[in-house]
């Protein structure tokens, strides 16, 4: 569990609560609209409810963790998230093997509260959590239209190791059926 910690800039750093959720969807719906280059636009209220239902989930899980970054007087203003996996080894092992990854899912700190030390901090505890879990692996997923993100990433060590392609399944079977 993540102690209240507070930086020397005024910000603190601490584990997600309940009434944290409305304002983590809306981060959330900040990203992909950053991600995807889109105008600002309200979510749908049954996607609303979806985000909520699974950040709610998250809250208890112990594999799980949400942190914000919290500023007095202005309330919110980051938000960083990782689960942890667990999966066997594929080749055949002389003993049982389990690998850990941490997973970091989503972090997004406010545009005019960036360059603060913010994202550096919300990275640092959630490593901790990965490390408290036995991961000795993270991985993490970002648009490869989002330059910021990769300059970011990489700055910190990760490096592209594959590309993951996406489709509608519609998409593929349609595909499918035009195909000999």
């Amino acid at each position: 569990m993540v102690s209240r910690k507070k930086s020397e800039s005024g910000y603190l750093i601490r584990e997600a609560v309940e009434g944290d959720l409305t304002v983590l969807v809306e981060f959330l719906a900040k990203l992909a609209l950053h991600v995807a280059g889109a105008p600002p636009h309200s979510l749908k209220d049954d996607e609303r409810e979806r985000l909520l239902a699974v950040l709610r989930s998250s809250l208890n899980d112990g594999n799980k963790q949400i942190l914000v970054a919290e500023v007095p007087r202005e309330g919110l203003v980051a938000m960083g998230y990782i689960y942890i996996s667990r999966s066997q080894g594929i080749w055949e092992q002389t003993s049982h093997v389990e690998f850990r990854t941490g997973f970091i899912d989503d972090v997004w700190v406010e545009p005019e509260f960036r360059k603060l030390g913010i994202f550096q901090d919300l990275l640092r505890e959630l490593v901790a959590f990965a490390e408290s879990h036995g991961a000795g692996e993270l991985v993490l997923e970002y648009a490869a239209s989002n330059r910021e993100a990769q300059a970011a990433w990489t700055r910190l060590g990760f490096k592209t190791t594959g590309v993951r392609a996406a489709a509608f399944t519609s998409s593929v079977q349609e595909a499918l059926a035009n195909r000999p």
